[in-house]
């Protein structure tokens, strides 16, 4: 797996995201943007949804057996943030809140959200109202 070529991916996926989320359902570009961000998604799922379904299962089996693995997409937040820039130019990524993401039934908190997160892609576990966040998984 190349995991710069599956990082870009997801970069790429996340800035049409943060593209939609800017633009009024009244755009005259929204559903061109969405179009768009339907044909990443799907391309990303196809080259990547089995490697990423394979982390998920991992992911699930030890933090939330109980919740069943979706598609990698579906983790996917619906508003990041830019939060620095690396010295290669790129920029760090967060999620705007801690209430995105997928909510998982976890034994461990009463609710608890997995969320896909780029550069480095990474699965980010959070739970007591945003009072707990864990790196469950980091590309290597």
């Amino acid at each position: 797996m190349d995991i710069v070529e599956l990082d870009q991916a997801l970069i790429t996926l996340v800035e049409k995201k943060m593209e939609l989320g800017r633009l009024s359902y009244a755009d005259t570009s929204y559903d061109e943007v969405e179009e768009e961000l339907h044909d990443l998604e799907d391309a990303f799922v196809d080259k990547y949804g089995d490697y990423l379904e394979s982390i998920f299962e991992g992911v699930h089996d030890k933090h939330c057996p109980d919740s069943d693995v979706l598609l990698p997409t579906a983790y996917l937040a619906n508003k990041y943030l830019k939060t620095g820039q690396k010295d290669n130019g790129s920029f760090d990524y967060d999620v705007a809140n801690y209430q995105e993401g997928v909510v998982v039934d976890s034994d461990f908190y009463d609710i608890a959200r997995l969320v896909l997160i780029p550069n480095p892609a990474r699965i980010v576990l959070f739970a007591k109202d945003g009072n707990h966040r864990e790196d469950v998984w980091v590309v290597q």
